[in-house]
């Protein structure tokens, strides 16, 4: 048996809602019809590639290896089909970051982008996500936490962004020229988890300088720090680059704390080692480079 382009958005569907009766109704066939073919392209392909269960279907391992080579195949198909059509195909790039760091990438990097000959697609995920989607070229440039130098993965350092202590405007300690950690164990502290060895040692710190007994949170992804910040009047330590368009825009500040260690989050632009850069790929990571320029840190 062949496997069409049908089946190829078939596993796709499936894949996506993880419901054989969600991906028929967005097929607009039947669930059975759904679920028959996906038995027999299990047996042409010889793997599971869906878990069933009462709640749905979940993809299996097989299938997670299979479906970044069913997306780039449609995608090629596609492109294809336009070009006996006569039209140029627009570049398709897609870009990986760090959830903390979407909110300050994604926003600036498509509006520097707005009038490029090309179609981006934005996606986030764990360092090592991002890599993996690289190395299968489903990610053609990621946004990254420092990692060990890995064959066919070409790293570049865009930021040392500090980890600073920050509250909003509004804050009581906002206007202090000089704080100490100790000062800021009295109030509502929720830092961001930038990294599990210093965030621990951040609040094991705090908790002793406490003279009774009150919660610290520990919060992820960065968007969580910053609406506890803004919205319920917390303090937070977060890297620097995460907050840096807040800062700017003055809705939030920097609080001068003189006895917090220095720690940075080491920011990667990563791409695919080895490869001829499209011009499309070529303007993605230029601009990445620019915007590294434009978001230095902020002098204190």
């Amino acid at each position: 048996m062949s496997i069409t382009l049908d089946d190829l958005r078939l596993i796709q569907e499936v894949a996506t809602h993880g419901s054989f009766s969600k991906a028929a109704a967005s097929l607009r066939c039947s669930q059975p019809q759904v679920s028959m073919r996906v038995a027999q392209l299990e047996a042409t392909v010889g793997a599971i590639l869906f878990e069933r269960h009462r709640r749905g279907v979940r993809s299996t391992a097989a299938c997670e290896v299979l479906l970044p080579y069913l997306q780039r195949a449609q995608a090629q198909v596609e492109e294809g089909l336009l070009a006996v059509k006569g039209v140029s195909a627009i570049p398709k790039i897609t870009i990986g970051s760090l959830p903390s760091l979407a909110h300050t990438i994604f926003a600036s990097l498509l509006g520097k982008l707005a009038s490029a000959p090309m179609e981006i697609t934005c996606t986030t995920g764990h360092s090592n996500e991002v890599i993996r989607g690289i190395l299968e070229d489903t990610i053609q440039v990621g946004f990254i936490l420092d990692a060990p130098a890995m064959a066919g993965i070409q790293m570049e350092l865009l930021w040392n962004s500090p980890i600073i202590c920050v509250a909003a405007a509004s804050h009581p300690l906002a206007g202090r020229k000089s704080l100490a950690l100790a000062e800021i164990a009295t109030y509502r502290v929720a830092p961001q988890n930038w990294g599990d060895d210093e965030c621990t040692t951040l609040l094991s710190t705090l908790r002793s300088l406490r003279s009774e007994p009150m919660p610290l949170h520990r919060v992820a992804p960065a968007n969580a720090a910053r609406a506890l910040v803004l919205e319920q009047g917390f303090i937070s330590f977060m890297p620097e680059m995460t907050v840096v368009r807040e800062l700017r825009l003055g809705s939030m500040v920097r609080l001068p704390v003189q006895d917090l260690p220095q720690w940075y989050w080491r920011i990667m632009m990563a791409w695919r080692a080895g490869k001829q850069i499209s011009p499309a790929k070529q303007q993605l990571l230029e601009t990445g480079r620019a915007l590294a320029r434009a978001l230095r840190p902020l002098p204190e």
